[in-house]
């Protein structure tokens, strides 16, 4: 290795590679993995909330609908308004003020008493949770030289499994419980209250402890802030060596071309420096976003916009509008196999029973409990996804993210297809666990790829269109299925498994990641 470096500057690659892999890597991991996990419990927190509620807020079949959907339309919002602000403002500052925000509002949101105002609450924390979904690979992967990067990345699926695991356990120990509904007049405080609060309280924790971590020396780089990102790489020599800064063996980094935008390279002010309370710089700051949004619609960007988009909308309408079907079927089955026992009987035959009880004195399930069930399945579905959570990372560098996105798009298709062949309850739940570790995988997959693909300037905002495109998917999917499965049991079938073939197609026309520097 040449020490052209010691006179004329380091790039980002040499930078990071002196700094060592260790403590701090490690610590950095395990707070953006927390992200990712608290994400998902944030993600799906409404399927617990949803039954438990109904009485108190007397919801009717359009309110549950609507509360279902809130989140969802916060996420399509908030994707892009968050990743615009990230490759403008810093990574660190956003992501504290998602976590923060999501954090507060869920607090809030479990003293709320009326409907209305608990849906945009809901609203204003899926905005918030599709923030910090969107950042915490690129923060994260912007910390790491090559030969570590993808790997490490690939350990971040491992996280959303555990918080796939931790929902339904916290859901099973705090909502089943009877006598701390706490009442006063109108006002009451029961045990889906607290449990929706709990779900409040990490994001919270998550956001004080990131104020430790420092902001993206690489896009601090982008920025021209190289004082400051020489600063920040050898506090992380010192956490992974344990040796004094003063002996990092960079001195100093070489300058690059601003890249962020006309405007930048045009003022000797940064970017992250600007204010939002002063109209000049407020003007500066839409002029990069504009500048920045015009430069992912087109070349050599355009390509990569595109199929990225397409892949995620294919796969999270899927994932999405399945994952809150498989609950349902989960109870239709059991009540089939309760009225009829032995009976064989098929998704669709399952799907066709309408149960109705005409004597029912209780039309908003104030006397309906849980079943134990329901969190047995959704944690055995959470329990499925450990091993492709581990297969993932240990075998990615062999064989590859673009292989493992095509192979797990491909076989979910076909578990989607295998849907309509299910005779009972057991084959559903083997299928729907199978469905998820796939699904899941992808998605993780879908944020590393993004990583490689795309410049400092453009990654959390390619991210956050991506994001855009699979949660607006999301929520067309769960919007139509009612009616796509009112015309036959097998249309949604045939939709989303050809939406899974058609996402694993286009990854064929993805290059290969994680063999070179980050741009």
């Amino acid at each position: 290795m040449g020490l052209d470096f010691l006179e004329h500057g380091a790039d980002f690659e040499a930078a990071i590679s002196a700094t060592g892999f260790g403590r701090f890597h490690f610590c950095l991991l395990a707070v953006t993995g927390l992200i990712y996990a608290n994400t998902a419990i944030g993600i799906t927190i409404v399927s617990f909330v949803l039954p438990s509620a109904t009485c108190d807020f007397r919801m009717t079949s359009a309110d549950k609908g609507w509360l279902t959907a809130a989140p969802m339309l916060g996420m399509v919002i908030g994707s892009y308004f968050w990743g615009c602000l990230a490759d403008t403002k810093g990574r660190k500052v956003v992501l504290v003020s998602t976590l923060l925000l999501d954090g507060v509002v869920g607090i809030i949101s479990s003293f709320v008493q009326i409907l209305p105002i608990f849906m945009a609450c809901r609203f204003v924390n899926g905005f918030a949770v599709a923030g910090a979904m969107g950042i915490c690979f690129p923060y994260l992967g912007e910390f790491q030289q090559t030969k570590y990067r993808e790997k490490i990345l690939c350990w971040m699926e491992m996280f959303w499994t555990l918080g796939v695991i931790l929902l339904p356990l916290i859901a099973w120990g705090i909502i089943p419980i009877q006598g701390i509904r706490v009442e006063s007049g109108a006002f009451s405080y029961d045990s889906w209250n607290w449990f929706v609060a709990a779900c409040g309280v990490p994001s919270l924790l998550l956001g004080f402890w990131l104020f430790s971590f420092p902001e993206s020396p690489k896009f601090m780089m982008e920025c021209g802030d190289y004082d400051d990102a020489l600063k920040c790489l050898k506090s992380v020599y010192r956490q992974n060596t344990g040796d004094d800064p003063d002996n990092y063996p960079i001195k100093s980094l070489k300058e690059k071309v601003r890249t962020v935008s006309v405007a930048s390279q045009s003022s000797q002010k940064s970017v992250r420096s600007l204010s939002m309370r002063k109209r000049k710089d407020l003007k500066r700051l839409f002029t990069e976003i504009w500048t920045q949004t015009k430069a992912l619609c087109r070349p050599p960007y355009l390509k990569y916009t595109i199929l990225t988009c397409l892949i995620q909308f294919g796969l999270t309408t899927s994932y999405y509008t399945l994952m809150i079907w498989f609950p349902e079927l989960f109870n239709r089955y059991e009540e089939f196999e309760h009225r009829f026992p032995n009976t064989s009987a098929s998704v669709c035959d399952v799907s066709s029973i309408v149960v109705v009880d005409e004597a029912s004195s209780d039309p908003f399930d104030c006397e309906k409990v849980i079943d134990q069930s329901v969190y047995m399945h959704t944690l055995i579905v959470g329990l499925a996804c450990i091993p492709t959570s581990l297969w993932l990372p240990l075998c990615v560098h062999k064989l590859g993210a673009k292989f493992f996105l095509i192979f797990s798009l491909s076989f979910a298709g076909v578990v989607t297809v295998g849907l309509y062949y299910v005779q009972n309850s057991i084959q559903n739940l083997v299928l729907s666990c199978i469905f998820e570790a796939l699904t899941s995988l992808a998605i993780s997959l879908v944020f590393c790829v993004l990583v490689d693909l795309f410049p400092t300037n453009l990654r959390v905002m390619a991210a956050a269109l991506s994001l855009t495109a699979g949660r607006g998917g999301g929520l067309i999917g769960n919007l139509s299925f009612g009616y796509l499965i009112d015309l036959a049991c097998v249309v949604p079938i045939v939709v989303f498994s050809a939406f899974l073939f058609i996402a694993a197609i286009l990854c064929f026309f993805l290059p290969k990641t994680g063999q070179e520097a980050l741009d």
